[in-house]
């Protein structure tokens, strides 16, 4: 597997995924699994973090190969360049080519590896179409590869050299077969590549629970005595976290009740000093899921996600979810789950919010199907069965 960033610390989207399935596979005792990463921890500048060479967590094989450069100015005014000039005119291919180089991680030590040691491996399973990681492996490995792309409709996957990942460049090999997260996902990738002649399937993510969860346990320990609505994951302004806060914010001028915001993850943006938005940094596993428990609703307001394990989280709890309905995605698994309400403007916002509070007979139904949703769509065994098939068609049932 494939991934540009890796290890228990990390709780990013695709690498919590791509550690989840990595540990089943290893522990089904049918395959000898490595990860091949960086020595990267943060996203943002790729700085090593981790110490080069081989290690094993949970089962699984980690190889990790140095970022040779952390992620600077030159990436960020390249970006801006891209974003603009692509509005009005043609951009040269070199140009996109350095941007992969520049996003990184650039990890020239991985690409070397994987060209030089395919042959012993039967399979390569790449996740996340974005990173230096993917776009410079996937060539070499095309014919024996599993992609996983997490793909969702942002600039980025329109520029030209993204074409390679997906099959719709003549001049590279596409992967042997894809592995998407939702049909939203796959719906997309195929309007986008017309590349449906590749074989596919869609296989998201099973929830693993903790054997106890008390929702009391998180109010006396945080001291959460009133209603409150919860996020969890980065508070970052790519994941919509500031307009969350403000919509919150503008909420609480306009309607007079005990309704809390509750924020739990690193974060990335400057929070308000306010009695009602608490941010508790990163929590444990036991915390965030007794606070899920506990919450009225959870909220990603995320623009792009191709699946979201939160989301997945909050609801397998019996707690429904409120989301940016401009994201296919979670707007879909509100309409398929009826557990859920999306927004795309404040006062549709501050309706759903009223509407949770205020209609209980609705509210329980909502909680109901909310469990019902994961457990119907959401099993690890129907997953990894999968996955089994996947890794057949390419190394054989008998290798």
């Amino acid at each position: 597997m494939v991934n540009q960033r890796y290890g228990l610390e990390i709780n990013g989207g695709s690498e919590c995924y791509t550690r989840l399935i990595a540990e089943r596979l290893a522990k089904s005792g049918k395959y000898a699994v490595d990860v091949l990463t960086t020595c990267a921890l943060d996203y943002n500048s790729w700085k090593n973090y981790y110490k080069p060479g081989v290690e094993e967590i949970n089962g699984v094989t980690v190889r990790r190969f140095r970022s040779k450069k952390e992620r600077n100015n030159k990436f960020h005014e390249l970006h801006g360049y891209i974003i603009q000039k692509r509005k009005s005119g043609d951009i040269a291919l070199n140009e996109y080519e350095k941007w992969v180089d520049l996003q990184g991680p650039f990890a020239p030590g991985l690409v070397e590896y994987v060209a030089k040691r395919q042959r012993e491996y039967d399979v390569f399973i790449v996740v996340t179409y974005l990173y230096y990681t993917a776009v410079r492996t996937l060539p070499l490995v095309a014919d024996k590869a599993i992609m996983i792309p997490t793909a969702h409709n942002e600039p980025m996957i329109y520029y030209p050299v993204f074409k390679r990942m997906f099959g719709a460049d003549p001049a590279y090999k596409p992967p042997q077969s894809f592995v998407f997260l939702t049909e939203e996902e796959r719906e997309f990738v195929h309007a986008l590549f017309h590349n449906e002649y590749t074989p596919f399937t869609v296989a998201g993510v099973g929830v693993d629970k903790l054997g106890h969860i008390s929702s009391e346990a998180f109010r006396k320990k945080y001291n959460v005595e009133d209603e409150y609505i919860i996020y969890v994951g980065r508070i970052d302004p790519a994941k919509g976290c500031g307009i969350l806060i403000n919509y919150f914010m503008e909420y609480k001028k306009r309607n007079n009740n005990n309704l809390k915001l509750v924020l739990m993850g690193k974060s990335g943006v400057k929070l308000p000093k306010h009695k009602d938005v608490l941010s508790l940094g990163f929590v444990s596993e036991e915390d965030k899921f007794n606070g899920l428990a506990g919450a009225k609703a959870s909220c990603l307001p995320s623009r792009f996600e191709s699946l979201s394990i939160s989301v997945l989280e909050s609801l397998s709890l019996g707690t429904p979810i409120i989301v940016n309905g401009q994201c296919e995605v979670l707007a879909g698994h509100c309409k398929k789950s009826g557990a859920g309400l999306y927004y795309k403007n404040y006062f549709e916002f501050e309706g759903i919010l009223n509407y949770l509070t205020s209609h209980d007979a609705e509210y329980r139904c909502m909680q109901a199907n909310a469990k019902k949703y994961v457990e119907e769509r959401y099993q690890w065994d129907d997953i990894m069965r999968k996955f089994d098939e996947a890794i057949a068609m390419i190394a054989g049932e008998g290798k």
